[in-house]
C-alpha cells in the first residue's frame, strides 16, 4: 500500500468528500494512531489507525460496496445527522444494511433523485467538477418566464467566488398558474438552480431532481430507495 493523504483516505472509505475531510482535520476531529492529525498528512491504509470523532474509519470490503438511488422527499436534510433534531436522509436508508453517505447535495426544500454510497472512488468521481456529471431538475415557477428571463437563466452565475458552467433551460409544460422548467446543469453547486431563478425574480414553488448522469428517477416512490445495478454503476464510472 502506498501512503495516501488523509482526505483521500476518507473518500476511499466512502465517509466524506476530501474538502469535508480537510475541514474535519482542521477542527481536530481526526486522529492517526491516537495523535491528532495534521492537514495534508499521509497515512498507510491498513496499517495506520484513523479515527474521526473517536470512531474508526476503515475501508469497506470490496464486495460490500453499494450505491443506491433515493427519492428524497422535501423536508429531509442531505446529511447523516443533525444537532437540531431535524429529519435526515439517513432515516430513509437505515434498512440498507450498511452505512451510506450522500453523493453531492439536495437542499432541504428540494426533492427527487439522490445517490448514496459507501464507495469512495465512485463518490469522488461523481462529485468532482471536472467530471461535469449532468443533473436535470424540474422547477415549478410562478407565472410564465419571458424570453429574456429564459435566456438569462442559461447564463453562468457566481457561487462561492467561482462561476458556474452555463445551464440549459426549456419550458416543458404548465401546472395551473405555474410554468414547469427543465433545468440541466453540470456543476451542482449550492442551491444553483434556485439562485438562477432568484436572479431572474422567478419564485420556485417546487424543485425536483429527475436525472443524474445516465440515471433517471423514473417511478421510484417518494421516500423509497433501490440499489443500482452493476450495469448502472458501470455507466456512472464511465
Amino acid at each position: 500500500m502506498e501512503p495516501v493523504r488523509i482526505s483521500k483516505y476518507f473518500t476511499d472509505c466512502g465517509v466524506m468528500s476530501r474538502r469535508a475531510a480537510d475541514a474535519a482535520v482542521e477542527r481536530g476531529e481526526v486522529k492517526v494512531n491516537g495523535v491528532t492529525a495534521e492537514l495534508g498528512q499521509k497515512i498507510l491504509p491498513g496499517k495506520d489507525k484513523v479515527t474521526w470523532k473517536g470512531k474508526a474509519v476503515v475501508m469497506p470490503a470490496s464486495d460490500n460496496k453499494i450505491c443506491i438511488m433515493l427519492n428524497k422527499p422535501r423536508g429531509y436534510l442531505t446529511t447523516l445527522s443533525d444537532d437540531k433534531g431535524r429529519k435526515t436522509v439517513a432515516e430513509l436508508v437505515a434498512d440498507a444494511g450498511v452505512r451510506l453517505y450522500p453523493i453531492g447535495r439536495l437542499d432541504m426544500d428540494s426533492d427527487g433523485l439522490l445517490l448514496l454510497t459507501n464507495d469512495g472512488e465512485l463518490a469522488n468521481r461523481l462529485s468532482h467538477p471536472r467530471e461535469e456529471v449532468q443533473k436535470v431538475y424540474l422547477a415549478f415557477v410562478d407565472g410564465v418566464p419571458t424570453t429574456e428571463q429564459m435566456t438569462n437563466l442559461c447564463r453562468p452565475i457566481e457561487i462561492d467566488g467561482r462561476e458556474t458552467s452555463p445551464a440549459a433551460v426549456r419550458k416543458i409544460g404548465y401546472a395551473g398558474h405555474q410554468t414547469v422548467l427543465e433545468v440541466t446543469i453540470h456543476d451542482g453547486r449550492n442551491r444553483q438552480v434556485r439562485r438562477l431563478c432568484e436572479r431572474e425574480n422567478l419564485v420556485v414553488r417546487k424543485l425536483t431532481r429527475v436525472a443524474e448522469g445516465s440515471l433517471e428517477l423514473g417511478n421510484l416512490p417518494e421516500g423509497k430507495w433501490r440499489r443500482l445495478t452493476d450495469h448502472e454503476i458501470k455507466l456512472l464510472k464511465g
